[in-house]
């Protein structure tokens, strides 16, 4: 009872403040009310300061609600949808996630930016956006400024990909197939997807939004190995006596969180045909819903300073990464003959 008080003030700020979110979301559906969440939230957090009330409730919604809408989010990957875009596409999304994860760790490291952030930048570009930076979040433990300035990031990206794509792919002759493919190997976020997508046309939105669902699942290799990484990490760095059991084994926990446990399950059974169609629209909308909670959250927690003092570095290795994952993707489509 003691804990529901605790969380009770920050949870309101958050509730308050995801219902704003939400609406404007729903009013610049090319943004989205996760984007909405965080800003709304650090901009709360450094005008209005609302101290240590609220920092409880704020932090369980960066945390346990970020690992819920996970969660919910696997009731819409079906596995098959692996197989359902064809053998074709498959290279296409491995060699773009490969290129992400690559260069954010060769790049991101020339231009000095955290490993964290880098991490961050990396996995939402090559994935997902703001759902693979919110599991990732979830396991390594990245600082809130850190997911505000990676969020930044790929917004900014988003915004230019919804803008230039269609123009661009009318340019190079892209058919609808083709432009489908580039959309949903290239642009970060899903709603960004959609709406290049389908302004380019009907086929090319609905290719694109299957394509974009099965690279959605890279999130469940990836955070497992991040997992692992971490807890190798945090097993060498016990040096006393007193942690050389601990140090002969890694917690299962670590290698699988719950969070991801769970996320494989709600796939399992969508995949299983337990999940009816139907229900899909509100799980969708309730997993959104946790996400710009989770995020809300992360951004209470934050300082617009502490964004201020990263600089510019992160935002310029986003632009690498948006840059060369687009071209990735035009050139091993052209090599896999699908261009």
């Amino acid at each position: 009872m003691q804990g529901i008080v605790r969380l009770a003030p920050g949870l309101a700020v958050v509730a308050a403040i995801t219902a704003v979110a939400t609406a404007l979301g729903a009013l610049v559906p090319v943004v989205g009310g996760p984007v909405f969440g965080i800003v709304l939230g650090a901009v709360c957090a450094t005008v209005l300061r609302p101290g240590s009330r609220v920092a409880a409730g704020a932090g369980f919604a960066g945390k346990r609600v970020l690992q819920a809408s996970i969660v919910v989010l696997g009731t819409g990957l079906s596995l098959t949808q692996v197989v359902q875009v064809g053998v074709a596409s498959l290279p296409v999304m491995l060699g773009t996630l490969a290129v992400a994860l690559l260069g954010a760790a060769v790049v991101g490291r020339l231009l000095r930016v955290d490993g964290d952030v880098r991490t961050l930048i990396g996995v939402g570009t090559g994935i997902c956006g703001a759902s693979a930076i919110a599991a990732t979040t979830a396991v390594i433990g990245a600082a809130e400024a850190e997911v505000a300035y990676a969020i930044g990031t790929i917004f900014t990206f988003n915004v230019a990909a919804v803008l230039l794509y269609p123009t661009l792919g009318h340019l190079l002759g892209l058919s609808q197939h083709a432009f489908g493919l580039w959309a949903g190997t290239a642009i970060n976020d899903t709603s960004s997807v959609v709406a290049a997508a389908y302004t380019y046309g009907p086929d090319a939105g609905a290719y694109g939004v299957v394509v974009k669902l099965t690279r959605t699942l890279m999130i469940i290799p990836i955070s497992i190995a991040l997992a692992a990484l971490a807890a190798h990490r945090e097993r060498a760095a016990r040096t006393t006596e007193v942690d050389a059991a601990a140090r002969r084994t890694i917690p299962w926990r670590r290698l699988f969180p719950l969070f991801i446990v769970g996320f494989l399950a709600a796939s399992a059974l969508d995949t299983a045909g337990a999940i009816p169609a139907s229900w899909h629209p509100t799980l969708g909308t309730i997993g959104v819903l946790l996400i710009t909670a989770a995020l809300t959250g992360i951004g209470l927690s934050t300082r617009l300073a502490t964004l201020r003092a990263a600089g510019h570095r992160p935002l310029l290795l986003g632009g690498v990464l948006w840059l060369l994952v687009g071209a990735t993707s035009l050139l091993l489509q052209a090599a896999t003959g699908t261009l």
